[in-house]
């Protein structure tokens, strides 16, 4: 019979921090009243080996990422408490959300790369 083998700490934090996402993601969807919260996509979670600090990154469709990363931290505390009537573990981590502007520089990286494409000439290609 094989044995079992008993998951990593570090699996068992990718696990909560994946399932802190899933979650976050609908409370904030549904019961964050904040007209600030625009159109937002959680990226990812990054939990504290002990459970005690999240930082969650998000990006937006729609709004200012200002407002809304201001938002999101003021309603922590009632996000937090939702959290912990979900989710199964003894400590629920304070949440820190920081605004993730990796698409928006690609965007960027995108249109430099285009332009510089169309300032060739056509003998260089």
């Amino acid at each position: 019979m094989p044995r079992k083998r008993k998951p990593t700490v570090a699996h068992r934090s990718y696990q909560v921090a994946d399932q802190i996402r899933r979650d976050l993601s609908e409370l904030i969807a549904r019961e964050l009243k904040d007209p600030r919260v625009g159109m937002l996509t959680l990226q990812s979670v990054e939990v504290t080996p002990d459970y005690a600090h999240a930082k969650v990154y998000f990006s937006l469709l729609v709004g200012d990422p200002v407002a809304t990363q201001e938002a999101l931290n003021q309603g922590a505390g009632f996000l937090r408490n939702a959290l912990f009537k979900r989710l199964h573990i003894h400590t629920v981590p304070t949440l820190h959300f920081i605004y993730d502007r990796t698409q928006e520089r690609a965007a960027d990286m995108n249109a430099l790369i285009a332009k510089a494409v169309a300032s060739r000439g056509p003998e260089e290609e």
